[in-house]
C-alpha cells in the first residue's frame, strides 16, 4: 500500500507533496468555486494513470498486463491509496470528466465503433448537452459519495504516445519497400510489441486496440484482422491483396525458419561439445550417440539452409516484380503527362505558327523603331567623329609625352644632386692665415 502513491511523488511533478492533500481530497466543489484548480487536479490525475499504466505498474492491479487498457475497479482504489492522505476521494469524477472528453473510452465500445473513436456522433449530442447542463445546474454536484465506474476503458492518450513511436521507426520511413512494409499478426506482434513503450511489452489485447486504431482511426495500415500492410501513401489501393498475404506468409515462414536455423546451429555446438567430452572420459558409446544426433542436426539444418535460400529468392523476385509495377505506374503516368501538355501545345504545326508570327511581329517592331529614329533623331556625321576622336587621341599622345620629359629630367636632376653630394669636401683658407703660417715655420726651427 502507497508504492503507487510514492512513485509518482517521485515521477511525477504534478504530484509534488504540496500537491497531496488537494489531489487525495474531495475536490468536486471546486468544480463550481474554483474551476482552474479543478481542472488542475483532474488532468494531474488522468496524466498519472496514463503515466503509471504505460510504466506497468498496474499490472498487478488487475490491468492484466495491459499499457493500453485500464481496468477499473475497487482495486485501482486501493492500489492508489496513500499512507498519508488514504484513497483518492474524486477519482471516478476523474473517470467521469476523462469519458466526456473521449480520453478513456470503454473497450467493448471502441472495438464496435464503425467511426474514429474521437469523432463524435450525432447520437453522441443529445447526451452531451444533456450532461452539460445537468453539471451547470449542480444536479452532479459534490452531494453524496464519489462512485468509480467499472470496466475496461482504453487509454486514448497512451495510445496516441504508442502511434507517433511507431511512426519514427524504419517500417513507415518514405522509402521504406513493399516487403518491408507487410506483416502477419504474429510478426507485427514480435516486431513491434517491445519497442513501443521503455522496457515494456504490449499484451494480446493491447496489440488489437493498436491495430484497429492505425487502421480505423488514423488510416496508417491496412488490415484484415491476420494481415497488416504499412500505407506509404494515400493513393494506395485500399484492403489486402492477396499479393500482401503471400509477402506475410512468406516472411513468417522465413522468421520461422531463421529461429530454427539458429536453435539447430546450437544443437551442435552442444552435441559437438558432448562428443568431444565423451572422447576424453572413454565413453564411446555415448560419443557415438552425439555424433550420430550431429549428423541428424546437420542434415536438417542443411535443409533448412536450402529451403531458407529459396524463400529467400522468392521474396527478392516479388519485390523486384513490386518494383516494376511502380516503374510502369510511373511511366505511364509520366505518358499521359507528356501526352496532356502535348495537346495543350497543339502540335509542331501550332509551334511553327507561334513562331512565324512571333518574328513577323519582331520584324515590324523593329522597322517602326527605324521609322521613328529616322524622323526624330538628328544625322550624325561619322567622318566629324572620326576627326573629333583623332585629335583627341593626339592630345592624350602629346600630354603624355610632356608628363614622361618632365619626369625625366627630374630623374636626371636628381642624379647629379647625389653625385655631387658624393665629392669630397675642399678646404678652403683664407691668404692672410696662410702667409702667417709660413713665417711661423722659420722661427720654430
Amino acid at each position: 500500500m502507497g508504492e503507487l502513491a510514492d512513485y509518482l511523488t517521485k515521477h511525477d511533478g504534478n504530484f509534488r507533496k504540496a500537491r497531496l492533500p488537494a489531489l487525495y481530497s474531495d475536490f468536486r466543489p471546486q468544480r463550481t468555486l474554483n474551476p482552474d484548480g479543478y481542472r488542475a487536479n483532474v488532468s494531474a490525475w488522468r496524466g498519472a494513470l496514463a503515466r503509471l499504466a504505460s510504466s506497468g505498474l498496474l499490472t498487478s492491479q488487475g490491468s492484466g498486463g495491459s499499457l493500453l487498457v485500464l481496468s477499473l475497479d475497487s482495486s485501482l482504489l486501493r492500489a492508489l491509496e496513500s499512507r498519508q492522505y488514504g484513497q483518492p476521494l474524486a477519482l471516478g469524477t476523474v473517470i467521469g470528466e476523462a469519458v466526456s472528453a473521449r480520453d478513456l473510452i470503454l473497450l467493448r465500445d471502441f472495438v464496435h465503433s464503425p467511426h474514429p473513436v474521437r469523432q463524435r456522433s450525432w447520437t453522441d449530442l443529445p447526451w452531451s448537452a444533456v450532461a452539460w447542463t445537468l453539471r451547470q445546474l449542480g444536479f452532479t454536484s459534490a452531494s453524496g459519495d464519489d462512485v468509480l465506474p467499472t470496466g475496461k476503458y482504453v487509454l486514448i492518450e497512451n495510445l496516441e504516445a504508442a502511434t507517433e513511436t511507431l511512426a519514427r521507426t524504419p517500417t513507415m520511413a518514405h522509402d521504406a519497400s513493399w516487403l518491408s512494409r507487410v506483416f502477419t499478426k504474429a510478426q507485427f506482434r514480435s516486431e513491434f510489441s517491445s519497442c513501443l513503450f521503455d522496457d515494456q511489452r504490449l499484451s494480446d489485447t493491447d496489440v488489437d486496440v493498436l491495430l484497429q486504431f492505425l487502421s480505423r482511426d488514423k488510416k496508417m495500415i491496412e488490415y484484415d484482422g491476420q494481415t497488416i500492410r504499412f500505407r506509404a501513401s494515400a493513393d494506395e489501393v485500399s484492403g489486402i491483396t492477396e499479393e500482401d498475404t503471400a509477402v506475410a506468409s512468406i516472411k513468417e515462414l522465413t522468421s520461422s525458419l531463421k529461429h530454427q536455423v539458429a536453435l539447430l546451429t546450437s544443437r551442435i555446438d552442444d552435441l559437438s561439445a558432448e562428443a568431444k567430452k565423451a572422447v576424453v572420459g572413454n565413453n564411446r558409446i555415448t560419443a557415438l550417440a552425439a555424433l550420430k544426433s550431429k549428423k541428424v542436426a546437420e542434415s536438417s539444418l542443411s535443409k533448412r539452409y536450402a529451403t531458407l535460400s529459396q524463400l529467400e529468392q522468392v521474396a527478392a523476385s516479388i519485390e523486384q516484380a513490386s518494383d516494376q509495377v511502380q516503374l510502369v505506374k510511373v511511366m505511364e503516368s509520366s505518358a499521359s503527362a507528356l501526352e496532356s501538355l502535348n495537346a495543350k501545345v497543339g502540335g509542331v504545326e501550332r509551334v511553327d505558327s507561334a513562331v512565324d508570327r512571333l518574328r513577323e511581329q519582331m520584324s515590324e517592331t523593329d522597322e517602326v523603331a527605324a521609322i521613328l529614329a529616322e524622323s526624330t533623331g538628328a544625322v550624325v556625321d561619322e567622318a566629324e567623329i572620326d576627326d573629333e576622336l583623332e585629335a583627341l587621341e593626339k592630345q592624350d599622345a602629346l600630354e603624355r609625352q610632356e608628363v614622361e620629359e618632365r619626369r625625366q629630367k627630374e630623374r636626371e636632376a636628381e642624379k647629379v644632386r647625389i653625385e655631387m653630394e658624393e665629392l669630397p669636401s675642399v678646404p678652403v683658407t683664407d691668404p692672410d692665415t696662410a702667409q702667417a703660417e709660413k713665417v711661423k715655420e722659420p722661427n720654430a726651427l
